[in-house]
C-alpha cells in the first residue's frame, strides 16, 4: 500500500562504500524496543571491542563497538531502547538524532532492529518509522526458542517479502542467526534505498500531497530528511522538526503550519480525532497487512498448555 506523493527512489549520499568505510568500518545501528535482546545481541557481536559514554550534552549513555564479517568491519551504534521516533523522551531524540544526524558523514549506512518475535506487531511499529526515514533495515526476530516453544511460527520469508526487507531468526543469548543478520545488514548498507511510502487515508494523503510539493520546492531540510517524512512530523505536531523548519525557512514553515492547522481542524470536527492518532492507526493498519495471510501461525493446543501453567 504505497504513498501516492512519494517517489521510489534512493537515497542521496547512499550506495557504494568510500574507501574510509572500506578501510575503517561500516556504520551500523542497532535499534529495538526495551528487552527485547539488544544488549546481549551487542556484546556478542563487539566482546570486548566497545567503548561506553554518553551522548554530547545528555545523560543518555552511548555504546559503540566494532565487529567483523568475514573480510567486513563494522562499528556497531547500539542505540537507547525505543518504542517509536516521536521524541518524547530524550532516548528517542537521541536515536532518531543518530539515525538522521546533522553531518551526513556519521549517518548510519544500515540499521539491524532487534524484534522480539513474540511481539511482532509492537517491535514492527519502530522499524516502519525507521523505514520512513529512510534507512536500510534488517529485522533480527529475536528469542525465536521462546517463541517456538509457545507454539509460535513465524514464515520469515512471508514476512521479508510483504515488508520488503530481510529478517533473520535470532536467539541473541546463544549466537543463532548473529552472524547472518549482520552479513546482510553490511550487504544492505551498499545499496541505495528508498523511503518507505504508505497510504494514511483520504484525510492524510491530500494534505501530506501539499506539505511536501512546499517542502521539495523550498529544499526544506531535505538535506537531511526525505520530504514526505519530514511532512509527517510536521503533521504529528513534532515541536523538534517544527523548530527546525522555521529556523530553515521561517515563511515555509508558517506555510506548512496552515496546511496542518486546517487539517487538525478537519479531524477533530469530522472524526473527533488528531492527525497523529490517525497516523498511528494506519501504521498499525499497514503492520497488520503486513502479518496476515499465514506469516504467524499458533499451535492453539500450546497455548491452552501455557495458560493452564500460568493458572
Amino acid at each position: 500500500m504505497s504513498c501516492p506523493m512519494c517517489e521510489k527512489r534512493g537515497v542521496a549520499g547512499e550506495g557504494a562504500l568510500t574507501e574510509e568505510e572500506r578501510k575503517n568500518g561500516v556504520r551500523i545501528a542497532l535499534a529495538g524496543n526495551p528487552n527485547c535482546g539488544k544488549t546481549t545481541a551487542f556484546n556478542a557481536w563487539t566482546g570486548a571491542h566497545q567503548h561506553v559514554g554518553n551522548y554530547p550534552g545528555v545523560t543518555v549513555e552511548k555504546k559503540e563497538g566494532w565487529t567483523r564479517c568475514g573480510d567486513s568491519k563494522g562499528l556497531l551504534v547500539d542505540l537507547p531502547g525505543t518504542y517509536s521516533l516521536t521524541p518524547y523522551s530524550m532516548e528517542e531524540r537521541v536515536v532518531r538524532d543518530v539515525l538522521a544526524p546533522k553531518n551526513p558523514s556519521e549517518k548510519p549506512r544500515a540499521v539491524i532492529d532487534v524484534i522480539d518475535s513474540a511481539t511482532l506487531e509492537r517491535g514492527l511499529f519502530l522499524a516502519v518509522q525507521i523505514r520512513e526515514l529512510g534507512q536500510p533495515v534488517v529485522l533480527a526476530c529475536n528469542m525465536m526458542d521462546e517463541a517456538r516453544k509457545a507454539g509460535m511460527s513465524i514464515n520469515l520469508d512471508r514476512l521479508s517479502e510483504r515488508f520488503g526487507v530481510r529478517a533473520v531468526p535470532t536467539v541473541a543469548r546463544s549466537g543463532e542467526g548473529l552472524d547472518k543478520a549482520l552479513a546482510l545488514a553490511l550487504e544492505e548498507a551498499e545499496k541505495p534505498c528508498a523511503p518507505l511510502a504508505i497510504s494514511y487515508g483520504q484525510d492524510i494523503d491530500p494534505a501530506l500531497m501539499r506539505m511536501v510539493k512546499v517542502i521539495e520546492g523550498k529544499g526544506l531540510l531535505t538535506d537531511r530528511y526525505p520530504a514526505c517524512w519530514t511532512a509527517l512530523k510536521l503533521i504529528e505536531g513534532d515541536e523538534v522538526i517544527r523548530s527546525q523548519a522555521e529556523a530553515a525557512d521561517a515563511a515555509a514553515a508558517a506555510e506548512l503550519e496552515s496546511v496542518r492547522r486546517e487539517l487538525a481542524g478537519h479531524l477533530a470536527a469530522t472524526l473527533e480525532t488528531t492527525p497523529d492518532a490517525v497516523i498511528s492507526d494506519y501504521r498499525y493498519g499497514f503492520i497488520n497487512s503486513v502479518l496476515k495471510d499465514g506469516v504467524i501461525r499458533k499451535n492453539d493446543a500450546k497455548d491452552r498448555l501455557a495458560f493452564s501453567d500460568k493458572l
